[in-house]
Protein backbone atom coordinates (compact mmCIF):
# COMPACT_ATOMS: atom_id res chain seq x y z
CA UNK A 1 0.00 0.00 0.00
CA UNK A 2 1.48 3.26 -1.09
CA UNK A 3 0.99 6.04 1.45
CA UNK A 4 0.50 9.90 0.72
CA UNK A 5 2.20 11.07 3.80
CA UNK A 6 1.65 15.13 2.37
CA UNK A 7 -2.15 14.50 2.63
CA UNK A 8 -2.57 15.13 6.13
CA UNK A 9 -3.05 18.35 7.34
CA UNK A 10 -1.64 17.26 11.46
CA UNK A 11 -1.12 14.06 12.93
CA UNK A 12 -2.10 13.69 16.68
CA UNK A 13 0.34 10.16 18.41
CA UNK A 14 -1.19 9.62 21.14
CA UNK A 15 0.08 7.17 23.34
CA UNK A 16 0.83 6.47 27.30
CA UNK A 17 4.75 6.20 28.22
CA UNK A 18 7.52 8.16 27.02
CA UNK A 19 9.31 5.23 24.13
CA UNK A 20 6.11 4.01 23.19
CA UNK A 21 6.28 6.86 20.03
CA UNK A 22 9.75 5.60 19.36
CA UNK A 23 9.25 1.50 19.28
CA UNK A 24 5.90 2.11 17.38
CA UNK A 25 6.04 4.90 15.34
CA UNK A 26 8.97 7.00 15.20
CA UNK A 27 9.73 6.20 11.70
CA UNK A 28 6.15 7.02 9.90
CA UNK A 29 6.43 10.22 12.23
CA UNK A 30 10.00 11.21 10.20
CA UNK A 31 8.04 10.38 7.11
CA UNK A 32 5.24 12.54 7.69
CA UNK A 33 8.15 15.24 8.70
CA UNK A 34 9.78 15.17 5.58
CA UNK A 35 6.39 15.57 3.58
CA UNK A 36 6.07 18.68 5.97
CA UNK A 37 3.19 17.09 7.69
CA UNK A 38 3.19 18.66 11.82
CA UNK A 39 2.97 15.70 14.61
CA UNK A 40 2.16 16.28 17.96
CA UNK A 41 2.48 13.82 20.37
CA UNK A 42 -0.02 13.57 23.78
CA UNK A 43 2.04 12.02 25.84
CA UNK A 44 -0.30 10.03 28.98
CA UNK A 45 2.52 9.53 31.65
CA UNK A 46 6.43 10.11 32.57
CA UNK A 47 6.87 6.33 32.92
CA UNK A 48 8.29 6.83 36.37
CA UNK A 49 6.76 3.86 37.74
CA UNK A 50 8.73 1.38 35.16
CA UNK A 51 11.19 -1.09 36.30
CA UNK A 52 14.50 -0.45 33.80
CA UNK A 53 16.77 2.05 35.26
CA UNK A 54 20.07 1.71 32.57
CA UNK A 55 22.02 -1.21 32.27
CA UNK A 56 24.01 -0.45 33.83
CA UNK A 57 22.09 1.62 35.92
CA UNK A 58 22.37 5.14 36.39
CA UNK A 59 18.80 6.08 37.66
CA UNK A 60 16.70 5.07 40.61
CA UNK A 61 13.33 5.33 42.19
CA UNK A 62 13.49 9.12 42.78
CA UNK A 63 15.67 10.24 39.72
CA UNK A 64 13.77 8.24 37.06
CA UNK A 65 10.48 10.46 36.70
CA UNK A 66 13.19 13.55 35.38
CA UNK A 67 14.88 11.38 33.89
CA UNK A 68 12.37 9.80 31.61
CA UNK A 69 10.97 13.69 31.05
CA UNK A 70 14.28 14.80 29.77
CA UNK A 71 14.91 11.31 27.40
CA UNK A 72 10.94 11.86 25.88
CA UNK A 73 12.40 16.00 24.96
CA UNK A 74 15.21 14.73 23.34
CA UNK A 75 13.65 11.71 21.38
CA UNK A 76 10.56 13.94 20.14
CA UNK A 77 13.89 16.61 19.35
CA UNK A 78 15.11 13.58 17.35
CA UNK A 79 12.21 13.01 15.46
CA UNK A 80 10.89 16.61 14.99
CA UNK A 81 8.21 16.09 16.59
CA UNK A 82 6.19 18.39 18.91
CA UNK A 83 5.25 17.71 22.69
CA UNK A 84 2.43 17.80 25.07
CA UNK A 85 2.86 15.52 28.39
CA UNK A 86 -0.73 15.03 29.77
CA UNK A 87 0.30 14.34 33.36
CA UNK A 88 -1.31 11.24 34.57
CA UNK A 89 0.64 9.03 36.65
CA UNK A 90 2.07 5.78 35.04
CA UNK A 91 0.19 2.51 35.94
CA UNK A 92 -2.60 3.92 36.78
CA UNK A 93 -4.62 5.05 33.34
CA UNK A 94 -6.46 2.02 33.54
CA UNK A 95 -7.92 3.60 36.59
CA UNK A 96 -8.99 7.09 35.58
CA UNK A 97 -12.13 8.04 34.69
CA UNK A 98 -11.84 7.25 30.69
CA UNK A 99 -14.62 9.84 29.77
CA UNK A 100 -12.32 12.89 31.43
CA UNK A 101 -9.24 11.49 29.44
CA UNK A 102 -11.12 10.82 26.07
CA UNK A 103 -13.11 14.67 26.78
CA UNK A 104 -9.21 16.15 27.16
CA UNK A 105 -7.82 14.09 24.35
CA UNK A 106 -10.80 15.70 22.46
CA UNK A 107 -9.87 19.08 22.88
CA UNK A 108 -6.68 18.88 21.74
CA UNK A 109 -7.57 16.84 18.97
CA UNK A 110 -9.79 19.44 17.26
CA UNK A 111 -7.51 22.62 18.67
CA UNK A 112 -4.79 20.78 16.52
CA UNK A 113 -7.37 20.18 13.68
CA UNK A 114 -6.03 16.42 13.67
CA UNK A 115 -6.52 14.23 10.18
CA UNK A 116 -4.63 11.33 11.49
CA UNK A 117 -4.74 9.88 15.39
CA UNK A 118 -2.28 7.34 16.08
CA UNK A 119 -2.96 5.02 19.02
CA UNK A 120 -2.77 1.73 20.53
CA UNK A 121 -5.48 -0.70 19.31
CA UNK A 122 -7.27 -2.10 22.60
CA UNK A 123 -7.39 -4.43 23.85
CA UNK A 124 -4.60 -5.52 21.95
CA UNK A 125 -1.81 -3.46 22.98
CA UNK A 126 -0.81 -5.87 26.10
CA UNK A 127 0.09 -3.06 29.03
CA UNK A 128 -3.17 -2.07 30.79
CA UNK A 129 -1.65 1.27 30.35
CA UNK A 130 -1.91 0.92 26.62
CA UNK A 131 -5.09 -0.51 26.33
CA UNK A 132 -6.83 2.42 28.55
CA UNK A 133 -5.18 4.75 26.74
CA UNK A 134 -6.57 3.51 23.39
CA UNK A 135 -9.77 3.30 24.88
CA UNK A 136 -10.02 6.68 26.03
CA UNK A 137 -8.32 8.09 22.07
CA UNK A 138 -10.81 5.42 20.35
CA UNK A 139 -14.07 7.34 22.94
CA UNK A 140 -12.48 10.98 22.38
CA UNK A 141 -12.77 10.30 18.31
CA UNK A 142 -16.37 8.40 18.55
CA UNK A 143 -17.35 11.23 20.48
CA UNK A 144 -16.51 14.13 17.56
CA UNK A 145 -18.76 14.89 14.87
CA UNK A 146 -18.56 12.07 12.49
CA UNK A 147 -17.76 14.86 9.60
CA UNK A 148 -14.19 16.07 12.20
CA UNK A 149 -13.50 13.20 12.81
CA UNK A 150 -9.76 12.33 11.88
CA UNK A 151 -8.66 8.87 10.05
CA UNK A 152 -7.18 6.43 13.00
CA UNK A 153 -4.15 4.26 12.51
CA UNK A 154 -3.79 1.85 16.04
CA UNK A 155 -1.08 -0.70 16.71
CA UNK A 156 -2.02 -3.76 17.92
CA UNK A 157 0.44 -5.97 19.85
CA UNK A 158 -0.66 -9.11 21.54
CA UNK A 159 0.29 -12.00 20.20
CA UNK A 160 -3.63 -13.17 18.62
CA UNK A 161 -3.97 -9.71 17.54
CA UNK A 162 -3.95 -10.75 13.66
CA UNK A 163 -6.34 -14.14 15.03
CA UNK A 164 -8.63 -11.82 16.12
CA UNK A 165 -8.74 -8.16 13.90
CA UNK A 166 -6.80 -9.89 11.02
CA UNK A 167 -3.62 -8.56 9.79
CA UNK A 168 -2.34 -5.06 9.41
CA UNK A 169 -3.52 -3.04 6.32
CA UNK A 170 -0.88 -0.16 6.64
CA UNK A 171 2.97 -1.41 7.01
CA UNK A 172 5.41 1.19 7.14
CA UNK A 173 9.34 0.02 6.29
CA UNK A 174 11.32 2.58 8.12
CA UNK A 175 14.92 1.44 6.25
CA UNK A 176 15.20 4.87 4.65
CA UNK A 177 14.67 6.95 8.16
CA UNK A 178 16.26 4.10 10.46
CA UNK A 179 18.62 6.33 11.71
CA UNK A 180 16.59 8.45 12.34
CA UNK A 181 14.36 6.10 14.88
CA UNK A 182 17.33 4.40 15.99
CA UNK A 183 18.38 7.85 17.76
CA UNK A 184 15.11 8.62 18.48
CA UNK A 185 15.33 5.05 20.21
CA UNK A 186 18.73 5.73 21.61
CA UNK A 187 17.18 9.24 23.12
CA UNK A 188 15.83 6.47 26.01
CA UNK A 189 18.60 5.54 27.48
CA UNK A 190 17.61 4.24 30.39
CA UNK A 191 15.02 1.93 28.68
CA UNK A 192 16.88 1.03 25.28
CA UNK A 193 20.13 0.17 26.27
CA UNK A 194 19.47 -3.34 28.21
CA UNK A 195 17.18 -4.31 25.60
CA UNK A 196 20.19 -3.67 22.81
CA UNK A 197 22.66 -6.12 25.32
CA UNK A 198 19.85 -8.61 25.56
CA UNK A 199 18.96 -8.98 21.28
CA UNK A 200 22.92 -8.93 20.90
CA UNK A 201 23.19 -12.28 22.08
CA UNK A 202 23.48 -14.54 19.36
CA UNK A 203 23.91 -11.27 16.85
CA UNK A 204 27.53 -10.31 18.22
CA UNK A 205 28.11 -10.19 14.27
CA UNK A 206 25.84 -6.97 13.88
CA UNK A 207 26.55 -3.20 13.83
CA UNK A 208 24.03 -1.51 16.52
CA UNK A 209 22.17 -0.24 12.98
CA UNK A 210 21.86 -3.20 11.75
CA UNK A 211 20.67 -4.80 14.81
CA UNK A 212 18.40 -2.42 15.80
CA UNK A 213 16.87 -2.75 12.13
CA UNK A 214 16.11 -6.72 12.41
CA UNK A 215 14.12 -6.17 15.78
CA UNK A 216 12.44 -2.88 14.83
CA UNK A 217 12.04 -1.54 10.73
CA UNK A 218 8.79 -2.05 10.20
CA UNK A 219 5.51 -0.29 11.91
CA UNK A 220 2.17 -1.48 11.91
CA UNK A 221 -1.14 0.00 11.92
CA UNK A 222 -5.10 -1.31 11.40
CA UNK A 223 -7.15 1.66 10.26
CA UNK A 224 -10.34 1.98 12.92
CA UNK A 225 -13.77 3.10 11.70
CA UNK A 226 -16.53 4.43 13.92
CA UNK A 227 -20.23 4.23 13.04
Amino acid sequence: MEIDYSKHKHVVVIYPHPDDESFGTAGTVVKFREAGVPVTYLCGTLGEMGRNMGSPFFANRETLPEIRKQELIKACKEIDMDLQMLGYRDKTMEFEDEQVVADDLRKRIEELDASLVITFYPPYAVHPDHNAMGRAAFRAIRDMDPDKRPEVWANAISNDHQEMIGSPDIVVDTKDVFQKKLNALKAHKSQIDGMLQKVRQGNEELSEFDLALRYFRYETYHTVTFD
